[in-house]
């Protein structure tokens, strides 16, 4: 992995260079302002849009995904701080939010650790279309059952944790929409299920941020900085914007966000078949 130019990152071909070598670092924090703003309002969607962006901007892998993942950690533990501050959720100890924010993340660990595991031997594109076919039933039955309450499960808050984290760990997205939308399937209200998301997945982005200094030490972080300060300044307009934003629209909002990425990951999970 080469290093980083004048501030731009250096990539592997000339067109890439030259697209990486024309865009300033600083651009980068509107995009992760952007980004953020829907995952901390709608509970995902940072990860997903953020990532394939920033490869397209000629940016490594390697550079990119270290970078997300260390901006999700201080972005997905702020967002829950402020959900709880303006009342979205009650992550006090001794809260059922809390409970299950506590055993989403535990169980994201073990998906994280079997995603290791099974990454060497399990066809990627596989897993797309797999997690693209939950992802799209889970935001038609969301739609479908707008109104209806669901009654509260245990089993599907550990069964959700597990999966989404393994899709996280295999392909470096898909959290939220798994996690957010699954809680409300499973009876959490849609303003505590975003901002149990944001707590969980920053719990577990700061796994593989811990994993990534102990298993490769020469890693570039130079991005992430960048990509904290623009997640960092949206956290509050998007908190703010999901309290003030009617429970009812919220749900059609995550409903049709979750439909929209489920497709999206199935399609491209067809696209490489």
């Amino acid at each position: 992995m080469r290093g980083f130019e004048q501030g731009f990152p250096a990539t592997v071909s000339g067109v890439e260079k030259e697209l990486s070598m024309d865009f300033p670092l600083i651009l980068v924090v509107p995009l992760a302002f952007v980004c953020e703003f829907v995952d901390s309002s709608l509970g995902m969607g940072y990860g997903t849009a953020l990532t394939p962006l920033l490869l397209l901007l000629g940016f490594e892998p390697l550079q990119v995904v270290p970078a997300v993942l260390c901006s999700e950690f201080v972005t997905g533990i702020m967002a829950a701080v402020t959900h709880h501050r303006a009342e979205n959720v009650d992550l006090r100890p001794s809260s059922k939010d809390a409970k299950v924010a506590l055993v989403l993340s535990l169980f994201s660990v073990v998906g994280v650790l079997i995603s290791v595991v099974l990454a060497v031997s399990l066809p990627k594109h596989i897993l797309k279309i797999a997690i693209g076919v939950i992802v799209v039933s889970m935001g038609v039955y969301l739609i479908a059952g707008l109104g209806r309450q669901h009654r509260f499960s245990w089993l599907r808050i550990m069964t959700l944790g597990t999966v989404a984290a393994f899709n996280k760990g295999m392909s470096g997205g898909g959290y939220g929409p798994l996690v957010t939308g699954g809680q409300m399937l499973s009876g959490v209200g849609v303003k505590n299920a975003v901002a149990i998301t944001s707590l969980a997945e920053g719990l577990t982005c700061l796994v593989g941020v811990i994993t990534f200094f102990v298993l490769k030490r020469d890693i570039d972080w130079t991005l992430a900085p960048w990509l904290m300060a623009g997640g960092v300044m949206s956290v509050p307009f998007a908190v703010h914007t999901l309290k003030r934003l009617p429970e009812r629209y919220a749900r059609v909002a995550v409903a049709v966000v979750v439909l929209l990425l489920g497709g999206l990951a199935l399609s491209k999970g067809l696209t490489h078949a």
